[in-house]
């Protein structure tokens, strides 16, 4: 693990940073979290949480959708969302839940969709019950752990 940055920035704000090891703790939403695992795992595109600098002790990261970003130097940091939760729900699909209905006629019907809503409503809960205190995030000169602080969105 990278030893964290003790030196002071060269544009005098002691509280910015270029340097990435500057960041102690990072703040979340837990919405963003919430929405960031749900179009990672169920759409298959890739949502980040984007941390961006110039860096210091107390940071926000908020929810990204990561391709082919081109960023000056220092980049921003991005937080992939399931390592965010321990442990990672599985996210219910709506072929999962049609295959679990008593009766495949209910299938594609208002039943299957209220079953639906219900199992994503439960794996929602999940991820929030799940969320870590602490989170390493990869930077050039190796990983640096910091805590994670959640907001809540209401």
């Amino acid at each position: 693990m990278t030893e964290r940055s003790t030196r002071e920035p060269s544009d005098g704000n002691p509280s910015e940073s270029p340097d990435p090891t500057a960041i102690e703790t990072v703040v979340i939403t837990t919405e963003d979290l919430v929405t960031a695992l749900e179009a990672t795992l169920g759409t298959g595109r890739e949502a980040v949480l984007r941390i961006t600098p110039p860096f210091s002790g107390r940071m926000r990261a908020r929810i990204h959708l990561a391709g082919a970003d081109d960023y000056d130097n220092p980049a921003p940091i991005h937080l992939d969302p399931t390592t965010l939760v321990e442990p990672c729900p599985g996210y219910p699909t709506a072929a999962e839940t049609a295959a679990e209905l008593d009766s495949p006629d209910d299938s594609y019907t208002d039943r299957h969709e209220e079953t639906h809503t219900e199992r994503l409503a439960a794996w929602r809960e999940a991820v929030r019950a799940n969320v870590v205190d602490t989170v390493e995030i990869e930077i050039q000169t190796g990983a640096v752990a910091v805590e994670v602080r959640w907001l809540d969105g209401s």
